[in-house]
Formats: structure tokens, sequence, C-alpha cells
């Protein structure tokens, strides 16, 4: 394979991996073969297509639901709930796309991206490619992994970025209570009051005219569909419940693979390395999987990032079996235990950094 050029290192980057653990590595990359040859990279269009065709007449139903029995308390909320239901299962379904899973050809994936983000979802694809790229480049990792940006400001995240902000005297909030306050700024507030007017101030700013085109038809779409049916008000009402149902789903499912594990400043660690101490597991189940789209197998994720969903539980025995062999702890949790451990791990970075910010 040759070399490609991904851009400069910044000045206080080191152009090596200090801490490298060239044996994990190697024997990382000898995995990959094994899976390559075991033909877990080819995805199952099967596969994906049962999983795009509910989600479009889950969409039909929603519609369907208001105009075949009226816009009373009980159609409106179950609307709701269907659209919701919509809107997060295509956001698991757009991260295949986005992740080059699906199809042989970047062509076809890039196309899908664009209909599932866009058009189902009124999101840009690239500015999901921005941020979703660095996570993934370099996960839990503060100033590198934009997924945990709202350390210091909102919250206070890890043993250690808690404890030095403590001793900086910073209080930018009361983050001994983050474990509390979560619930009201976290899973009800993402994506309604931050990303949903976000996405449109990205592609603007960065001129991203293919995204918006396509984000402009999800809008029309539902304006179209719902508007005759509820009016100016009762449309921005159901457009706002939807976002909030959908923002619960999500930040639940995305932070419980990743907030009760080691955050920390970018250590210039091996990759693998990296990508194992900032991830954990949920249980497989029917349900697990289908309500994360599969992103509860987020180690095998993270170390086959364009491996298609359905074949994670077949490489987890072999990611389970390396990591036992390098004495590296393999994480697989009960959902509603992964669940408590957000809330359990910002309670004790709360308490971390009232310690230091009090006593030292």
């Amino acid at each position: 394979m040759n070399s490609l050029l991904m851009g400069e290192l910044s000045p206080e980057q080191p152009s090596f991996e200090p801490t490298k653990n060239k044996l994990l590595t190697n024997e990382l990359r000898e995995l990959w073969a094994t899976v390559e040859q075991m033909r877990l990279v080819k995805a199952n269009h099967v596969f994906f297509l049962l999983d795009l065709l509910p989600i479009l007449l889950l969409d039909v139903a929603a519609g369907l639901t208001l105009w075949v029995f009226g816009t009373s308390f009980v159609p409106f909320v179950l609307c709701a709930v269907l659209l919701s239901t919509v809107q997060a299962q295509a956001g698991w379904l757009q991260h295949d796309f986005g992740h080059l899973s699906v199809f042989s050809t970047s062509r076809w994936n890039h196309m899908l991206h664009h209909f599932v983000i866009g058009h189902l979802k009124g999101a840009p694809a690239s500015w999901w490619n921005h941020m979703h790229f660095q996570h993934h480049a370099k996960p839990n990792c503060f100033r590198k992994d934009p997924d945990i940006n709202m350390h210091p400001f909102f919250f206070a995240l890890g043993k250690i970025l808690s404890v030095e902000l403590g001793k900086q005297k910073k209080k930018y909030m009361p983050y001994n209570h983050q474990h509390k306050y979560f619930f009201l700024i976290g899973p009800p507030a993402l994506l309604p009051l931050y990303f949903q007017w976000y996405i449109f101030y990205f592609v603007i700013q960065r001129k991203k005219w293919v995204d918006l085109a396509w984000m402009i038809t999800f809008y029309i779409r539902i304006f179209l569909t719902y508007m005759p049916l509820l009016g100016l008000k009762g449309f921005l009402g159901l457009f706002l419940m939807v976002r909030f149902l959908e923002s619960n789903w999500f930040v639940w499912v995305t932070q419980m693979n990743h907030i009760p594990m080691h955050i920390d400043h970018d250590r210039n660690m091996d990759w693998v390395s990296t990508q194992l101490q900032a991830t954990c597991n949920v249980h497989k189940s029917a349900f697990n999987d289908w309500f994360s789209g599969h992103l509860n197998f987020q180690i095998e994720h993270h170390l086959f990032p364009t491996m298609p969903r359905h074949n994670y539980h077949k490489v987890a025995p072999l990611v389970r079996s390396l990591c036992a062999k390098h004495g590296i702890e393999y994480q697989s949790k009960p959902l509603f235990s992964a669940f408590a451990d957000i809330v359990h791990s910002l309670k004790e970075s709360g308490q971390l950094w009232l310690d230091a910010y009090l006593h030292q």
C-alpha cells in the first residue's frame, strides 16, 4: 500500500508514538488479515435494505396516523414516537454509509449517505464526516475528539481532566451537581437546542451547498406533510417533540460507550491502545442491537470502522482474546448498567473536581 499524506502535524505533535505497543499493533494487523480472509468486511446488502425499508415505512405510517385518526392527543403522540424512531434508526443507518461500510465503492456509500442523513434526517453529511472522523482518530482525547467538547464549559469529564480543572480553580458550572443537571441539558437538549441550529451555520459558513440542498428537501417534505394537518403551531410542536425524543435516544446510546471510559489529553499512544482505553461494549441482544444500531459493539466498531455492523458479533471473540492476551480489559455490560455508568462517572468526576477545587 502506498503512503498517503493526510496532513501536517502541529508543532507540538511528535512524529512518533513514544508509548507504542508494537506487539499489540502488529497483532491487530494480523487480525485484520484474518478478518479479510473470513470476508467479514463484506456487507450483506439485504441486511441494509431490510434496515432501510422499515425506516421508510414508519415514516409513511407517521403521516398516515394523523391523516386517518385525526390530530387529537393520542394520534399526535403516536406520530411523534414513530417519527423519532425513524430519526434514530436513520441516524444509525447513515452512520453505516458514512463509514463506507455498505458498498464496495465510495460513490454509492456517499450517495446513500446524502440521502439518509440529508433527505431523511435534515442534516449535512459533511458536518457528520468532519466531527465523526476526528472522534475515531482520537476518541476521548481532549481538544482532539469533538464528542467531549462539553468539557469544561458544561461538564467536567474524566478523572484526570476534572482534577486538573479543580486545581486551576475553574468553575464554569457547579460540576459537583453535573450528574443531576445532565438530565436537563444533556439528553433532552443536545439535538433541539444545539445540533438543530448549528448544522445550518456549518453548511452556510463552509459553503456546503449540496448538503444544504439535501437538507432543504427534508424540510419541504415534512412541511408539506404535516403543516396542512396541524397548522404552524402544531407543526412546530411536533417537530420539537420529535427532536426531543430523538435527542434522548441518541445521547444515551452514544455516550454509554465512551463517557465512563478513560478521558485525558492526547498522550500519543498507539492507535490501538487509544481505541481500547476509550471504548466499552453493551451485551448483545436483539433489542440492544436494534436500539443502538449495533453500536453496542463499540470496541469492534472502533478497531474495524469500515466493517459492516452485522459482522461485529463474529469478530468480537477474536478481539476479546486479543485483549486478554495483552492484559487489556474488555468491558461489556448490560444496557441499563451502561446508562447508569454515565451518571456514576459524572458524579465521580464532579466530586474529584470539587475536592481539587477546594483543597489542592
